[in-house]
């Protein structure tokens, strides 16, 4: 049986975009008739609570007796499901530090639940813990989203650096599926700056696609829904549309 792709959307700074264009990637992807499921990986749970649900009390690897299947929530877009964040520190905790087998369980489930679907999207923290460690060994691809802001690259080198080094280890297949720069405002020199530094460092893996400084993005994550359903003829719909095609194009 066919494994899909599995994507950790990663970033080690916050306000990057990560959490939005995991979710919104997902959301576009299900209604381009692909099984997606969306992993929250990230504590603060902000990927879960996009797409209108309450994290879970017990991470869903945790609360997992043995090799039952964790338990999996549909979501009101065909096609896509979600694997919640947990808002349990002790359980958030455990995983972050590596306690029981908690690593090959997240890179298990993956293998498994990777039969399943089309694509997998691994919604990182923003840290370079061991969570993040553990979305890119258990990945095919890392995307990561750099936003058109002062500093956009610093720090980037440490992550580089980690993925790199897990690209090294036997029987990893980890690639870089692609850079997409977000936050993009046309009307200001800065994003111009840096939208070329980041395309002069990174080259062909940057996506053609930008996705706007667009405040119906930011309406559409504090109502619990993707863009693509609560504006979809905002820029920010558009863009991520445009995206997914992209990343469909690159299989």
């Amino acid at each position: 049986m066919s494994v899909g792709r599995v994507l950790a959307v990663a970033n080690q700074k916050g306000g990057a975009g990560k959490s939005t264009t995991a979710v919104n990637m997902a959301v576009g992807l299900a209604r381009a008739g692909r099984g997606v499921l969306l992993w929250d990986l990230d504590p603060q749970c902000c990927a879960t609570r996009a797409l209108g649900r309450e994290p879970a009390d017990r991470h869903p690897l945790l609360a997992t007796e043995g090799d039952r299947r964790p338990e999996l929530v549909p979501t009101a877009i065909e096609r896509l499901d979600l694997m919640p964040g947990c808002r349990s520190f002790q359980d958030i905790y455990r995983l972050a530090n590596g306690d029981t087998d908690s690593t090959s369980a997240v890179q298990r489930r993956v293998s498994e639940l990777g039969t399943e679907y089309d694509f997998l999207l691994l919604d990182c923290p923003p840290s370079l813990g061991t969570l993040t460690q553990t979305a890119l060994a258990s990945a095919s691809e890392v995307l990561m989203p750099i936003p058109c802001e002062y500093f956009a690259m610093e720090g980037l080198t440490d992550l580089i650096h980690m993925i790199r080094d897990v690209m090294r280890q036997p029987g990893r297949q980890l690639e870089f599926g692609g850079i997409v720069l977000t936050r993009y405002d046309c009307n200001m020199e800065l994003t111009e700056e840096v939208a070329t530094e980041v395309r002069d460092f990174f080259g062909d893996i940057v996506f053609d696609t930008v996705i706007p400084q667009d405040a119906a993005i930011a309406e559409a994550s504090r109502l619990g829904r993707s863009v693509l359903e609560h504006a979809p003829r905002s820029r920010g719909a558009r863009a991520y549309i445009e995206l997914c095609m992209e990343v469909l194009d690159r299989d």
